[in-house]
């Protein structure tokens, strides 16, 4: 998979626009990185297309500790979207790098998640989106 095509299926997904879903799509690797120890952040940009590879690297060893509030909100910052369509999106992208990882390298991301984060980044649902408010 291609930048192009991780990009097409955010948007697809999510219901935004091209640029819409790179934003969002960025915002939710950045904040991924910030969340999960830096080595399976490594990983994870190891399994990226290159052109997203920058956004999952890590600035810590050590991943913060928050929510998926916290997380939505700071991807909902980044991109400069309302929350609900951030939470969309981080649905969308995780959909995507479902695709796009082997089954291993997802599930090691994923397990360094809370349970809360099964709103976004379900293991075994197809993608659903999110019905707006």
């Amino acid at each position: 998979m291609d930048d192009n095509e991780f990009i097409g299926l955010v948007a697809k997904r999510s219901g935004t626009s091209s640029e819409q879903a790179t934003a969002l799509t960025r915002a939710t690797l950045t904040t991924l990185a910030e969340r999960i120890d830096g080595g399976e952040a490594r990983d994870l940009a190891g399994q990226l297309p290159e052109g997203l590879q920058a956004y999952a690297f890590a600035s810590s060893e050590t991943g913060e500790r928050f929510g998926c509030d916290v997380f939505v909100q700071r991807v909902s910052g980044r991109a400069d979207v309302a929350v609900t369509q951030a939470k969309d999106g981080v649905t969308a992208v995780f959909d995507v790098l479902r695709e796009a990882l082997t089954p291993d390298g997802y599930d090691e991301v994923v397990s360094q998640l809370p349970a809360e984060f099964g709103e976004v980044a379900d293991l075994t649902a197809p993608f659903v989106q999110r019905t707006r408010r």
